[in-house]
């Protein structure tokens, strides 16, 4: 392969596969002159909530709004404390401080990248005194779920809502239950590189509970329920009619994605096996990874240089992410210093995630592990 270029995801190979059926979403939304909300987003939740196994679910404008919509669903705002992991995506951290509380950060189980059970209940008896801890927001990180059920049985103890931030993990499941049902609220994103991914944002709320449900829906059209009548402060954050009818072309492909993923993912397991110097993604048991990332650690800090490497070979890589939350600049008031989340910040200098997308070749995988040897050959 001279001249290669393997792109680290390629959404024109899957638009290309189901063009006739997207082209029609299209058609039809356009042609019906419903824009926003509607017949097609409503048969959108339906669907949605069918395959999740929830009682309700909630299209909203993104999945940083899903994540806000059900904090403001809590009534979670100034003076409250919301536990976050500090390893993942800014929007986490970002709702929790748009909301008017504070995140607290706690430290990742460096096995599976997700939220550290130990280091959250350290952090619910530590803070008690200074700040009433309201919720936790678990990730499921890299499309692996989180230890769900430690985070409930500590949810119920010290009476906390558990926000599933399941952007990354739509199908994944724990134990039987699709990840994003198992909290009091799950939120999920159809950015287009996600697993089911819209042509622009689009968010989701999912959730068992009716009130929070009602809530959401309000609080989604500015609080107002019927029109003009508004019962609470809401904002404007409502999925569009042409992402809902993509993402329900895309929904019974679903499976079949996940399933290439995951054959991908062994693929590499067997590919790498042999290399010094990587660790391959771990699976914690009673759980389905469904790989929206495959994540390696690369050792003895030589991340940034297999990075460039690779990209001087075509291989597109990407580093998610490289600043641990507790120590972004814009949260310096929080107090936090390097070393205080050893193992998000360890995991910030290490993780590396390779291309990874149904449509990856054999081929394509070979070529980037075949690089990936070279390098820590030389």
């Amino acid at each position: 392969m001279s001249n290669v270029k393997i792109p680290i995801l390629d959404l024109t190979r899957q638009y290309q596969a189901i063009k006739g059926e997207i082209d029609r979403a299209i058609q039809r939304v356009v042609e019906s002159g419903r824009f926003i909300l509607g017949p097609e987003v409503e048969a959108f939740e339906q669907e949605i909530a069918a395959y999740l196994g929830a009682k309700h679910a909630i299209g909203v404008a993104s999945g940083t709004d899903a994540l806000y919509l059900a904090l403001k669903a809590l009534g979670i705002g100034p003076g409250d404390g919301v536990i976050v992991p500090s390893f993942t995506f800014f929007a986490t951290a970002g709702v929790v401080v748009n909301v008017g509380a504070t995140p607290i950060f706690c430290d990742i189980d460096p096995k599976t990248f997700n939220i550290d059970p130990e280091g959250l209940k350290e952090l619910v008896t530590r803070y008690a005194s200074r700040v009433t801890i309201k919720a936790v927001i678990p990730v499921h990180l890299y499309g692996q779920p989180a230890d769900m059920d430690e985070i409930m049985a500590l949810a119920e103890e010290y009476d906390l809502y558990v926000i599933e931030d399941a952007a990354q993990a739509i199908g994944a499941e724990y134990r039987g239950r699709k990840i994003g049902t198992i909290g009091h609220l799950g939120c999920l994103s159809f950015f287009p590189t996600k697993n089911l991914g819209a042509y622009g944002d689009g968010g989701l709320v999912v959730t068992n509970h009716g009130e929070l449900a009602e809530k959401v829906r309000m609080l989604r059209v500015h609080g107002s329920k019927p029109k003009y009548y508004h019962h609470m402060v809401g904002t404007n954050s409502r999925l569009d009619a042409l992402q809902a009818a993509i993402l329900r072309a895309k929904l019974p492909h679903l499976k079949e994605w996940t399933t290439a993923r995951q054959r991908i993912a062994e693929r590499y397991d067997e590919l790498l096996a042999d290399i010094p110097g990587i660790e391959r993604p771990y699976r914690a048991p009673d759980r389905s990874h469904i790989f929206h990332q495959y994540t390696i650690r690369v050792l003895n800090g030589k991340r940034d240089a297999l990075q460039n490497f690779l990209r001087e070979k075509g291989i597109a890589t990407q580093v998610y992410y490289p600043l641990p939350l507790h120590l972004q600049p814009c949260f310096r008031d929080l107090g936090y210093k390097e070393g205080d989340l050893p193992e998000s910040e360890r995991a910030s200098r290490q993780a590396l995630s390779l291309p990874m997308f149904p449509e990856l070749t054999e081929e394509e995988q070979n070529h980037v592990v075949k690089a990936i040897k070279s390098f820590f050959q030389e």
